[in-house]
């Protein structure tokens, strides 16, 4: 099988050169090249047609979010992972609206980098579950404004339900598989019904819509996340 092909966008010279050695220690993966602001970046992608773009959102004379916009447009094949450290719903939500197939912040470590690589270009999504957390919290103060009973949405199914409540928590599709005792698969064949049901396209707007029609439960998400932290 063909190494994936990873093109490295960031406008700070350390970060290209750690990810590099990130990537390039995974014998499935190699560097193809680098940018240091959004418009090398198209114009490395156009040049370079990598798998996936690893993408900062904060660089000079083109930002990442519009780099990202250009380059799905171009190449519907190439994938691009976020990574960056901003985690509030302000950056990552039009990140992904923006074609963006996974969210990393910067202190992700180097296997969980690896990881959302091999799934992005694999079609899957991956967010970093303090991402979800941020988002999560970002919105608490926001009065939720239904629930699945009284939503004019058809309601979830049970086992719909709790797959909303893990992403929630967190968790990865691998992750809610082992907790239900089902596969991976059926994980993602009931969340493609939730997406279809609430009328959203991905992870973070299910999770969104989730905190504000009250299916997840903020006050327990925070009491959980300071215990852990105890």
């Amino acid at each position: 099988m063909d190494p994936i092909r990873v093109l490295i966008a960031d406008d700070e010279a350390l970060v290209r050169h750690a990810l590099r050695i990130f990537v390039q220690s995974d014998p499935g993966m190699t560097v193809v090249g680098e940018a240091s602001d959004g418009v090398l970046a198209v114009r490395a992608a156009e040049e370079l047609r990598p798998d996936v773009v690893l993408m900062d959102l904060q660089m000079p004379r083109m930002g990442g979010m519009e780099a990202t916009r250009r380059i799905t447009a171009m190449l519907p094949d190439t994938r691009v992972l976020a990574v960056t450290t901003f985690s509030s719903e302000r950056h990552v939500v039009p990140a992904l609206r923006g074609g963006a197939s996974g969210y990393l912040v910067k202190d992700s470590e180097p296997d969980d980098i690896l990881h959302a690589i091999r799934e992005v270009r694999a079609g899957r999504s991956v967010m970093s579950p303090r991402i979800t957390r941020d988002l999560i919290l970002s919105l608490r103060d926001e009065p939720a404004t239904g629930s699945p009973s009284t939503s004019a949405h058809e309601p979830l199914t049970p086992r719909e339900d709790s797959i909303v409540r893990l992403i929630g928590r967190g968790m990865s599709n691998a992750e809610i598989a082992g907790e239900l005792h089902l596969s991976e698969p059926t994980i993602k064949a009931n969340l493609s019904r939730v997406m279809t049901k609430w009328d959203v396209r991905d992870r973070v707007q299910v999770l969104i819509h989730a905190v504000r029609h009250g299916v997840v439960d903020l006050t327990h998400h925070e009491a959980r996340s300071e215990a852990g932290s105890r």
